[in-house]
């Protein structure tokens, strides 16, 4: 099953010159969506892994279902203010400005191995800005897992510099 086949993609959104990778009919095909996670799952096999983290919102989806796979907890990470218990934050650029991603302050116990997911690695930004919060939490990142690269934006290449192994299931050129 080739899941790029299930990934609509929608040209000039949020702006001209974009194309949008949809997973939302990757999701909505029972099939598809079980062999996306399957293989998210897959490449840690064996590997010790305490808990899953996924950022806001369609890492929220994939990552619940990896973790429940690998029968470990989950870690949302989320935009700055939706969580409604004391946070830990990181800023991160954007391109006009900055944002921040924050989790618990008891969302990790230190040492503890996590697991990275999100749906699309783009730039690099929010992924590596939740990896650091994590590791300013005390966490050990193994390895970040995305269903799509976008190869020519360079996130790939970013976390790897973090010495993060990176790990997605397919790629689509441009942005």
């Amino acid at each position: 099953m080739d899941i790029t086949k299930l990934i609509r993609t929608i040209p000039d959104y949020p702006k001209a010159g974009i194309m949008f990778r949809d997973i939302t009919t990757l999701l909505n095909d029972a099939k598809g969506f079980r062999r996306t996670v399957d293989e998210l799952v897959l490449p840690h096999a064996g590997t010790k892994i305490d808990k899953v983290a996924g950022i806001e919102a369609r890492g929220f989806i994939l990552g619940g279902a990896v973790a429940h796979q690998l029968s470990v907890g989950f870690i949302p990470v989320r935009k700055k203010g939706k969580l409604p218990w004391e946070t830990i934050s990181q800023e991160y650029e954007l391109e006009y400005g900055s944002d921040h991603v924050e989790i618990h302050v008891d969302a990790v116990e230190k040492g503890e191995h996590i697991l990275l997911v999100d749906d699309l690695i783009a730039t690099g930004g929010t992924a590596e800005a939740s990896i650091k919060l994590l590791e300013q939490a005390g966490a050990n990142v193994v390895a970040c897992s995305f269903v799509i690269d976008l190869p020519d934006l360079g996130g790939r290449k970013r976390l790897e510099q973090l010495n993060k192994p990176v790990i997605a299931l397919c790629e689509f050129e441009g942005e």
